[in-house]
């Protein structure tokens, strides 16, 4: 069986156990129904061997859930479902010999194991659900690195990354972990950073590169010099935030947890006073013990308490499949909640990588050839965009002179090239044609000659028409925040079709829009704040779910944020979007389901019309339905 296979050792012992403990019972059952055990011994004996037989079953599959029970009793936590299951069943032994004392039908043996072999399948499906979906996250724990190589004056030594200082040099060999965060000094190779970001794609890495701790070195050996510490690292924020994550309950988690706490002991009175005022008055003392004690086995929350805060770990464990980290399971609860997201543009809505839309010119590779010799060395961004474009080799025999305010003149001997906006146009009284296309505009003139101009943009993404498109289908508002001028931001949010926008926003004023936005917003509404992660860690924080894309190295993405995308694909807003609209889903259908079948077993066996049997599979087979229906939550999602 391929379950069996990926069973822990533990799991498959307690497996075996269930297995060898149901064809015992079952093979008991049928004899004690087909010859009736009772029958064997003459009165005052005849409940004593098959009290001895069910007895064996009994302790094999229920010594840990007594021993539990006990120990939790010694410490006060007495009103659990250890105790439930155990005074039920041994109240069914006691009823049982009870019965073979006064001479009735004995009956309570088989279901007081029942109960405890069928609360062990549900044990069993639980832990294998939670085992399913720790997987997801467990694939993502193992970047923590076990060793670093660090540099030394004798060679090269194993030590812990722990260990490791700001600026030691440390290597990475092939199909080693990148232990620190660091600057490449030597070497080229291919990363495997799956289990960072979730994308299967290897990233290729040179000299002078950042590289982050969790990839894995795939090609060559790297010589890297440590930029941060271990408690600093990428790889031990993300660590730290996936285990962290359970602790961030969700309101639905906190009821279920307070409801378990005052339903229990309540069920228990109701159980007890179910046993002694009937039996008082028609003093039929066995008849209402057996019905109390049914009563006890169906009001067990097992259902409840297991698969409520398992289908917010499901979900946590899918999403960190994808790369998508989420904090805790209330962020799962409020993100399903959320009708208003807001986005920064540049590096979330666009790429944050200026190109060339439009040259114009009749002169086009004259234009790009003089245009990208001034540029020449450039680390402005428009002038990256031009160089970019260039395929050509360009003269390196250029003085080049930076004009604040202006753009660049480049100069060889009485040969001029002139680069940049239209105040240098004028003031070296070039006769130009002013562009009002929406963009950086670049006016290129050579020997005072006007060539033309260059209209460079930032590219918006590609998924980013499409992720708004969504929203607007499903009433979802979508608002852009913008440093950028107005002429900019209006052609991106037409382009891209966002519900509304601000543009020339400083960090601050972002946060101040935010803070207009949250006070508007209908009150079951959540307001989301997408950004990158780097300069938007105000808005981030104060937004109700924050949510940072790319997050990959980014320190401020993973403290600032309630949801991080580890890599930069506005898909996974529609996946995590997604991912907590089901698991909402499943778990108000466990809640209803649970409650509803309870509530009916429990009225049924307070009235004598079912039996103990129908409320083992009130407690432990609703426990099981609900748990496989919060399984679901880890299945495999795809993105339309």
């Amino acid at each position: 069986m391929k379950f069996y296979r990926h069973l822990p050792k533990k799991e498959r012992i307690i497996f075996w156990r269930i297995i060898v403990t149901l064809i015992l019972f079952i093979t008991l059952f049928i004899l004690d129904k087909t010859i009736v055990l009772s029958t064997i011994f003459p009165y005052p004996f005849t409940w004593i061997f098959p009290f001895l037989l069910y007895l064996v079953i009994y302790f094999i599959i229920g010594y840990d859930v007594l021993f539990l029970a006990a120990r939790n009793i010694i410490h006060g936590q007495i009103f659990d479902e250890n105790f439930l299951m155990c005074l039920a069943t041994l109240g069914a032994f006691a009823l049982a010999i009870y019965r073979g004392v006064i001479k009735e039908d004995i009956e309570g043996f088989d279901e007081a194991c029942a109960v405890f072999i069928f609360y062990q399948i549900g044990e069993f499906f639980q832990r294998y659900a939670t085992n399913r979906s720790r997987k997801s996250i467990s694939a993502l724990m193992d970047i923590r690195p076990d060793y670093a190589n660090k540099k030394t004056a004798d060679g090269f030594i194993k030590v812990n990354p722990e260990e490791i200082q700001i600026n030691d040099i440390i290597i990475v060999n092939p199909g080693e972990k990148v232990p620190l965060d660091g600057l490449v000094l030597k070497g080229n190779s291919t990363l495997d950073v799956k289990a960072l970001t979730g994308e299967s794609l290897p990233k290729d890495i040179s000299v002078n590169d950042q590289i982050i701790s969790g990839s894995i070195n795939l090609t060559a050996k790297l010589e890297i010099q440590v930029t941060k510490e271990f408690d600093d690292s990428t790889v031990y924020k993300i660590l730290e935030l996936v285990e962290n994550a359970a602790s961030q309950k969700s309101k639905t988690e906190n009821f279920i947890s307070k409801f378990a706490k005052f339903y229990t002991p309540i069920v228990c009175g109701i159980a007890l006073l179910l046993a002694i005022i009937p039996s008082l008055i028609t003093n039929d003392w066995s008849t209402w013990l057996y019905r109390a004690l049914s009563f006890l086995v169906v009001s067990c929350p097992c259902a409840l308490v297991i698969s409520i805060p398992l289908s917010f770990f499901a979900a946590i464990g899918a999403s960190s499949r994808h790369g998508i980290l989420i904090k805790g399971s209330s962020f799962i609860e409020q993100f399903n909640q959320a009708k208003t997201f807001v986005f920064d543009k540049t590096g979330t809505l666009t790429k944050g990588n200026f190109a060339i839309k439009e040259i114009n010119s009749l002169k086009k590779d004259e234009i790009i050839k003089y245009a990208a010799i001034a540029e020449y060395g450039s680390s402005h961004p428009l002038g990256k965009a031009i160089l970019a474009s260039y395929q050509g080799e360009i003269p390196t025999d250029y003085e080049i002179n930076n004009i604040a305010g202006e753009g660049v003149i480049a100069k060889k001997g009485n040969d001029i090239i002139y680069v940049g906006n239209e105040l240098m146009m004028k003031n070296h009284q070039i006769d130009y044609h002013r562009n009002n296309q929406v963009g950086s505009i670049i006016y290129v003139a050579h020997n005072e000659e006007f060539l033309g101009s260059i209209v460079i943009q930032d590219e918006i993404k590609d998924d980013a028409k499409a992720l708004i498109n969504e929203f607007n289908k499903n009433n979802i508002r979508s608002v852009m925040l913008s440093g950028d001028n107005h002429l900019i931001a209006k052609a991106v949010a037409s382009e891209i079709g966002v519900s509304s926008y601000q543009a020339e926003l400083l960090p601050q004023d972002k946060v101040i829009e935010l803070e207009k936005i949250i006070q508007t917003k209908d009150k079951k509404d959540q307001v989301c704040f997408v950004g990158d992660g780097i300069n938007d860690a105000p808005s981030l924080m104060r937004a109700d779910i924050g949510v940072a894309m790319g997050g990959v190295g980014s320190d401020a993405a993973i403290e600032a944020s309630d949801i991080v995308l580890m890599h930069d694909d506005l898909n996974n807003l529609l996946l995590t979007k997604k991912i907590a609209k089901k698991t909402m889903r499943i778990v108000y259908e466990n809640i209803i389901f649970s409650l509803l079948i309870k509530l009916a077993i429990l009225i049924l066996s307070a009235f004598g019309i079912t039996n103990m049997w129908v409320a083992i599979f009130g407690d432990v087979g609703v426990a099981i339905i609900a748990i496989l229906n919060a399984l679901r939550v880890n299945s495999k999602y795809k993105i339309k």
